[in-house]
């Protein structure tokens, strides 16, 4: 591991993250900087001269969650749509520009933002502004461009839904079953309905409302310093007018108060898969890095306590994932209702009941026995190094720094977060088991192999699944 000026080392780190509490000398902080223009634009900046590089990310306050009913995936499909050149700088110019010179790219849309990222020699940071500014004021639009990007889009739901085994059930199918409203709940893949409804109006009326300064944030991290940043994104940025957005929806859904279940079949799968969640406290509140903390005991790889319960101990399960807030993000980066999921593949000898069963036989331990001191200083200790290491390149500093001031309106929640984590105590953790991780509040989908289907009275489609929308 490299070492970098920004995080003070990889082994003054691992020291602090494993110290108690009290005797930590060390502060672990990320230096940021933090500028907002006139026309709304908030620009970020965190210095590394670790490396002659540069990560940029601009995050935009839009994602699944706002997207127009009737209009599911409609978010996604914009994203791509941003990469289909502009009247100034045709298609295929940002990627020539940036891949050009030995840097790399990439996009994607969230329930609560939709991100697009750069990292290249800081040499390139002049043309990455340049080109994200110029997509910022408009777009190509054209009948051509929207009717490729309806096909990669309709491209993505057949590979990764349709003929994929198990076609992302625990993202999409989860989130219909456990929230209620329809912002909450909906595909954010899309149907093919609702994608090839989208007009070019629909279009550039997106751009319009969510796609200014004003509802955006860059974050720029690398080998630069914050006064030179900002003036680049000045004098790039700052002539782009602030365009009126839409008021945000209310999103807010109370804990389930009964719990909800539902069984399909697969005609692809090979083995029969289970994936429950259950919704999540709001973001920041007192239960948030608690549930973050008792996420990382259960879930939390395969020193977790149900890897090692139900795939070493009672050999019920072939593997287990999930956490907070995955996979469409992770325990930091959500503005709205999640839900801690879990996606396991079990035998085909094992019931699915005697697998909620061993799940809730996990959690009553820690309700009523707690965690033991050392057990919950090394989840906390795993936690925040996997946090760490997650900032160390620097497109992701850049993008979860962009993102912290979007979401949370603070950049530097950053680096309050490992306060938060080591704050956590074994009765916090007991606390919000006995809270969230409820039968009342669980969603519980059992997909299986069609040839199980008959024999648990499900249905068996008449082919690959199809999209549900």
């Amino acid at each position: 591991m490299k070492r970098f000026a920004g995080l003070g080392g990889a082994l003054a780190l691992f020291a602090l993250l494993a110290a108690p509490a009290a005797a930590q000398q060390v502060e672990w902080r990320l230096p940021i900087e933090t500028r907002r223009l006139d026309n709304g634009l908030t620009v970020v900046v965190s210095e590394d001269r670790s490396s002659p590089t540069v990560g940029v990310s601009v995050v935009y306050h839009v994602g699944m969650r706002l997207e127009p009913e009737n209009r599911t995936g409609f978010a996604h499909l914009f994203e791509h749509l941003m990469f289909q050149g502009t009247p100034t700088a045709p298609k295929g110019v940002f990627d020539r520009v940036i891949q050009g010179g030995g840097g790399r790219l990439n996009g994607s849309t969230r329930p609560d933002y939709t991100n697009y990222i750069e990292t290249a020699p800081v040499s390139a940071l002049r043309p990455i502004l340049w080109l994200e500014a110029d997509r910022m004021k408009t777009l190509d639009f054209s009948e051509t461009n929207l009717k490729n990007q309806q096909d990669v889009v309709k491209e993505e739901i057949r590979v990764n839904v349709q003929n994929q085994p198990y076609g992302l059930f625990f993202v999409f199918d989860m989130n219909r079953l456990a929230f209620d409203k329809w912002a909450n709940a909906h595909d954010g893949y899309g149907s093919f309905k609702d994608l090839e409804g989208a007009t070019l109006a629909d279009v550039e009326a997106f751009h319009r409302d969510y796609y200014g300064p004003n509802n955006a944030v860059i974050g720029i991290v690398g080998d630069i310093a914050p006064a030179e940043a900002f003036a680049m994104v000045e004098e790039y940025f700052g002539a782009i007018p602030a365009r009126p957005t839409p008021p945000r929806p209310d999103v807010s859904e109370p804990l389930n108060t009964e719990g909800r279940r539902e069984a399909q079949a697969d005609a692809l799968a090979q083995v029969p898969a289970l994936a429950v969640g259950w919704k999540m406290p709001a973001r920041g509140t007192p239960d948030h890095a608690p549930m973050a903390v008792l996420s990382q005991l259960l879930a939390g790889g395969d020193a977790s306590r149900l890897y090692q319960g139900l795939v070493k101990g009672r050999e019920q399960l072939l593997n287990i994932d999930g956490g907070l807030g995955w996979p469409l993000g992770h325990a930091w980066d959500y503005d709205g209702p999640t839900l801690m999921t879990l996606f396991a593949l079990y035998k085909p000898n094992v019931e699915p009941d005697a697998v909620l069963a061993a799940i809730d036989e996990e959690i009553a331990r820690i309700v009523a026995e707690g965690v033991a001191a050392d057990t919950l200083a090394a989840a906390k200790t795993k936690l925040l190094a996997d946090y760490v290491n997650s900032l160390e390149p620097f497109i992701s500093r850049a993008d979860e720094l962009a993102k912290a001031q979007l979401l949370w309106g603070d950049a530097d929640t950053l680096n309050r977060v490992p306060g938060w984590v080591n704050a956590v105590t074994a009765a916090d953790v007991q606390r919000v088991a006995r809270t969230y991780l409820t039968a009342a509040n669980r969603t519980v989908i059992d997909r299986v192999p069609a040839a199980m289907a008959p024999a648990r009275g499900i249905a068996v489609p008449a082919s690959a699944p199809a999209n549900p929308n």
